[in-house]
């Protein structure tokens, strides 16, 4: 066979495994209560090398074989844009408005961020001696901070929509704050990993920043306006959006990713900041939910949840100091999260529950944590171990999220959807 029909044999079969396995995981996991999305992070991790490449490697070796790594990593990469998209345009940002908002979710965010950012930066000055001997102390603390301050913005707001916590007040200040959160967080490792690379200057920082201040003024200013005249001229009508809106709203979410990649905050970003750009337009945001956004949660997340899980290997944690290190980072990083954020929360007028749901809220993390990690071992800054130990974190954090919400949700008056139950 020619090597393009070989690459598509692979891909295929790759897609086949992940999407069945994902799916199956997916349910199990809502029957117990946890998201769908846990689900198919743990369906990664059992294809992988924690498992089914422990038990049959041979058989491992045959369904994920390199040769179709590249194509599954952009239909991955290409789902996360869309959804990114979705998440966007279904949030009902009009909360924002209230001046006590706008102050929660900057208290929020800062809190978010900078708390475990220092502590981060502190466990990697302790452990380097012992967990990272041959690596730079201060690269390898700060590959750690970055690692716990960042929250995961899609793995939330996939966990915001199954809750039904979209349009919630809670719900928006969480995304807003876990959007500035990301953002800073994006900064601070393409910071991190020129200085690791021995790029770092003030003057390509200044410039980034500079350059995502500039595409948001554009995008407010220019952005939203033309995208009210594409709607009058081609309205949505009968629950389906036309062809042509359609080719026209994708080309604006890939080249807003592109903008963003440019920017190096990557390109899922742009697909956020487009769904905002259509979030006022109701009607497009349901058609688009209807005809494109279950395709999306079916076929395209799951590749990027489960693909992620397959290059991460739980069974590189062997000693009991290394467990040691696996338990004390996870309980830095909950409290971490959770502690500052409470508090913020409580300064800006929120009560006692309200404050805990954010704090729940914030400490997701879910597998975009990975792409800080897999860039850190990629550069040599992470060690294998330590590389697992995170991913452990990052799981169980997002495992996290889901009982704290079912008990303290009751508590405000929140109504949880019945499928989240189910």
């Amino acid at each position: 066979m020619h090597q393009s029909e070989d690459i598509l044999f692979s891909t295929l079969l790759q897609l086949i495994v992940i999407i069945l396995a994902a799916r199956g995981a997916n349910q199990l996991l809502r029957r117990i209560g946890q998201p769908g999305a846990v689900g198919e992070i743990i369906a990664g991790l059992l294809l992988g090398p924690s498992l089914l490449g422990y038990v049959l490697p041979g058989v491992s070796k045959f369904l994920f074989s390199p040769t179709a790594a590249m194509p599954i990593t952009v239909i991955s990469q290409i789902g996360l844009i869309l959804l990114m998209f979705q998440i966007g345009s279904e949030f009902e940002f009009s909360h924002l408005r209230n001046a006590r908002n706008r102050k929660a979710t900057a208290a929020i965010a800062v809190a978010s961020i900078a708390v475990p950012l220092f502590l981060g930066l502190l466990i990697g000055y302790v452990s380097a001696p012992i967990l990272a001997p041959d690596i730079d102390v201060f690269t390898y603390s700060l590959f750690i901070g970055v690692a716990l301050a960042i929250t995961a913005l899609p793995t939330l707001g996939r966990i915001l929509l199954e809750f039904g916590l979209t349009r919630t007040k809670l719900g928006v200040i969480a995304i807003s704050a876990a959007a500035v959160n990301d953002v800073a967080g994006w900064v601070l490792l393409a910071g991190t990993a020129a200085y690791a690379a021995a790029r770092f200057s003030p003057e390509n920082s200044s410039l980034q920043i500079g350059g995502i201040v500039g595409l948001a003024a554009v995008l407010w200013l220019a952005g939203r306006p033309a995208v009210a005249w594409l709607m009058r001229k081609l309205p949505v009508a009968g629950g389906r959006i036309p062809p042509n809106l359609m080719a026209i709203a994708l080309t604006v979410l890939f080249a807003l990713g592109i903008a963003t990649y440019l920017l190096g905050i990557f390109a899922i970003f742009g697909g956020f900041a487009a769904g905002l750009l259509f979030h006022r337009h109701r009607d497009f945001v349901e058609a688009w939910r209807n005809q494109i956004g279950q395709f999306v949660l079916v076929f395209f997340l799951p590749v990027f949840f489960t693909y992620t899980g397959l290059r991460t290997n739980l069974l590189g944690l062997v000693s009991l100091s290394d467990w040691t290190w696996c338990a004390v980072i996870f309980a830095v990083a909950v409290i971490g999260k959770i502690v500052p954020v409470y508090a913020a929360a409580r300064v800006t007028g929120f009560g006692h529950d309200e404050s805990a749901v954010m704090g729940a809220l914030m400490n997701t993390r879910g597998l975009m944590e990975l792409i800080v990690l897999n860039i850190g071992f990629d550069l040599g800054f992470i060690p294998q171990h330590v590389f697992t130990m995170l991913v452990v974190m990052a799981v169980a954090t997002t495992m996290m999220t889901a009982p704290l919400l079912r008990v303290l949700l009751p508590r405000i008056g929140h109504r949880i959807p019945l499928g989240v139950d189910a």
